[in-house]
């Protein structure tokens, strides 16, 4: 059975502060810390690209868990941006990773719900053609695209990568994945020549897609509250969350909130909080939920076996 072995990220060390931006933007810092819930955000060196940063996350993985490159079967980037036009950036990263010329390799363009929709590919993609060993990377560097005078954009995202490792000796299986897209209001967030993003209508779209969307999910699987451990929502900003949560009637213990200190990573944002959490996860299921570009959203129900 498929699933995932690991996950790791990999955020730059560099930290811009958006208490510094308070007299710029006209903000306090209780707008700081509860409405967008991003206090500090990582921003990478101007010369690392997609690729870069994937293969940081790649040698946060083999700190962690050793990982033979030969039997690398697969390698998927999640990314709104590469490297190049072309060519892909999973070719980049395959040949920075020196992977076999026999692993696939090919980009996925998503940008916030990119994970869960990475995680369904990968597993079918994988079962489909007898795979054994693939990796699943999200790299969306946003500080390429921000207007740092945009004040919806300029304080809340941040630069990472994650790369998940898929494999036959998983901690979490996937159990029912569920997507959704709404094409006709792709303006709401959109890159011309830099981000646009209208706060109001991507707030006003996932506060009323996303808690249905989960409940949807759950009670296709005959599933309540009760029977899931924690719940994995993108991370858009702390209003986005809590009123996912609070419409959900969730405990706030089973809903993270983990961006204060490196800012939303897009579809890097749940395998970020994984890679943190799973080495003490205990059994039990699981809710990935992620929405945004596109405007697209997509849901998983993940189970932890051991």
């Amino acid at each position: 059975m498929l699933g995932i072995e690991t996950v790791a990220g990999y955020l730059p060390k560099n930290r811009v502060s958006n208490y510094d931006m308070k007299e710029k933007f006209g903000i306090d810092d209780d707008f700081i810390e509860n409405k967008i819930g991003v206090r500090h955000r990582a921003l990478k060196k101007s010369t690392c690209r997609s690729s870069d940063l994937c293969v940081k996350a790649f040698e946060k993985l083999q700190e962690q868990h050793s990982v033979e490159l030969s039997e690398i079967e697969c390698c998927i980037v999640i990314t709104q941006n590469p490297d190049h036009n072309l060519p892909h950036t999973a070719a980049i990263v395959h040949g920075k990773l020196d992977l076999p010329v026999t692993c696939a390799a090919f980009d996925i363009s998503l940008g916030c719900s990119g994970y869960v929709y990475g995680l369904a590919n990968i597993l079918s993609f994988m079962q489909f053609n007898g795979m054994k060993k693939g990796l699943l990377f999200t790299s969306d560097p946003y500080s390429d695209i921000i207007d740092p005078n945009d004040k919806n954009t300029a304080l809340l995202f941040g630069d990472g990568a994650t790369v998940t490792l898929i494999g036959e000796n998983p901690l979490l299986t996937a159990m029912d994945f569920s997507f959704g897209t709404n094409g006709k209001e792709y303006e709401s967030l959109v890159c011309k020549e830099n981000l646009f993003m209208d706060g109001r209508a991507v707030f006003s779209f996932t506060a009323t897609t996303a808690p249905k969307h989960i409940k949807a999910l759950l009670a296709k699987n005959s599933l309540s509250d009760n029977d899931i451990t924690k719940y994995y929502l993108h991370q858009g900003s702390r209003y986005i969350v809590d009123t996912i949560r609070k419409r959900l009637k969730v405990a706030e213990e089973k809903v993270p909130f983990d961006i204060a200190e490196y800012g939303n990573t897009i579809s890097s944002s749940i395998p970020m909080i994984l890679a943190k959490e799973l080495p003490t996860l205990p059994k039990g299921h699981y809710i990935l939920s992620a929405f945004g570009v596109g405007l697209s959203w997509a849901s998983a129900i993940i189970t932890k076996l051991k």
